[in-house]
């Protein structure tokens, strides 16, 4: 979009009380932000939805000054600003309602990939809460995804942290503008992260810091991915939000369980209990639920023959498949007499070792 018409659309993102559902219908009606700052209040009151209250003050000329004020910063900074239209704009979060009509980026972010999952959690996330995501996100490397989630104390920094160990692309929703960084003791990680991804606001840099800002950062969090993994959470929390939020959007969620006897488990265990999150027992669980496959060149080489890296559990699931030639899933499970998820897990371990490739329709066959 051209200057003039940044300028425009920051000013009508400035005005109180109209939110990013109310600017999207009135640049629908208008043909853009410059054309609803231009336009006379009869006209828009005769748009449904919009009274009075909604755009008293729209047309304060303390917007336009303001908006000045931070596309000077948005300037000076080198921050990308994706329009709500444009085609770079993050093509899940296009399609969710409450998108922002502008976001601001910094980085080197590019969703090109597909497989894009947020990470959250309790920011006090146990030492278990720590080794699970650790282990989840190395697991998830061969796939390559992208990992998001909001640069915040506990399981969002771990999981991001462990992103970067294995050179995967990560991004970071902040709950503030982009001249500052909370916590501050994670300025260390900003250069990681922005060489390897970057973050995403749609706060301005002259927004004040605010309690209530990381409810609203959560709908991107929830919005830019396919699915959303709770690893650890209280009985509440900003996570159960996202979670929500996610739910909403018609996403899939995971959640990690745990003894019902430990607080930071209530909430992924009701999430399970009221079915509004898959119950998420090992990282393979999610590729299979979200149909993912590995990339032939990512494959390791491995010698058939040899089933000195298998288990036994391994070695029975290839056996039925040596015997079978092409089979369903749910067959190889019966013939097992193990469950279905265990299976699936045990064919995933097996892909990743270069042995079974999935086929349409559940099927699998030996390489």
């Amino acid at each position: 979009m051209t200057e003039t018409e940044l300028l425009y659309t920051l000013a009508l993102q400035h005005v109180p009380k109209i939110g990013a559902l109310t600017a999207k219908r009135l640049i629908a009606h208008c043909g853009s932000a410059e054309a609803v700052l231009k336009e006379d209040t009869t006209r828009l009151l005769k748009i449904d939805g919009i009274g009075t209250l909604t755009i008293k003050g729209l047309f304060d000329i303390s917007h336009l000054k303001e908006a000045e004020e931070e596309l000077k910063f948005i300037k000076n900074n080198a921050i990308s600003c994706l329009y709500f239209e444009d085609p770079n704009y993050p093509e899940r979060l296009k399609h969710c309602i409450d998108s922002p009509i502008l976001l601001f980026q910094s980085g080197n972010i590019n969703l090109e990939n597909k497989r894009i999952i947020s990470v959250v959690g309790a920011r006090k996330i146990t030492t278990k809460g720590i080794a699970f995501c650790e282990q989840l996100i190395e697991q998830l490397a061969p796939f390559n995804p992208v990992i998001v989630s909001g640069f915040a104390y506990g399981t969002d920094i771990t999981a991001q942290k462990a992103a970067l160990k294995h050179n995967l692309q990560t991004i970071g929703c902040l709950a503030h503008g982009l001249n500052q960084i909370y916590p501050k003791v994670h300025k260390k990680y900003v250069a990681d992260v922005e060489r390897h991804g970057g973050f995403f606001t749609d706060f301005w840099s002259s927004d004040p810091f605010d309690r209530n800002n990381f409810l609203k950062r959560n709908r991107i969090i929830a919005g830019l991915s396919e699915a959303t993994v709770v690893i650890e959470s209280a009985e509440k929390g900003g996570s159960l939000v996202t979670a929500d939020i996610a739910n909403s959007y018609d996403r899939e969620v995971f959640a990690v369980p745990g003894r019902i006897t430990d607080s930071q488990s209530v909430g992924c265990n009701n999430l399970i209990k009221f079915q509004k999150a898959h119950l998420l027992s090992s990282s393979l669980d999610i590729p299979y639920l979200l149909n993912w496959q590995l990339e032939e060149h990512v494959k390791p080489v491995v010698q058939k023959q040899l089933f000195i890296d298998l288990n036994d559990e391994e070695k029975q699931v290839y056996k039925v498949l040596e015997t079978n030639g092409k089979e369903l899933l749910d067959v190889i499970a019966l013939d097992c007499q193990l469950p279905t998820f265990k299976v699936a897990s045990i064919l995933l371990n097996l892909e990743l070792k270069g042995l079974v490739r999935p086929l349409p329709g559940k099927l699998f066959e030996l390489i």
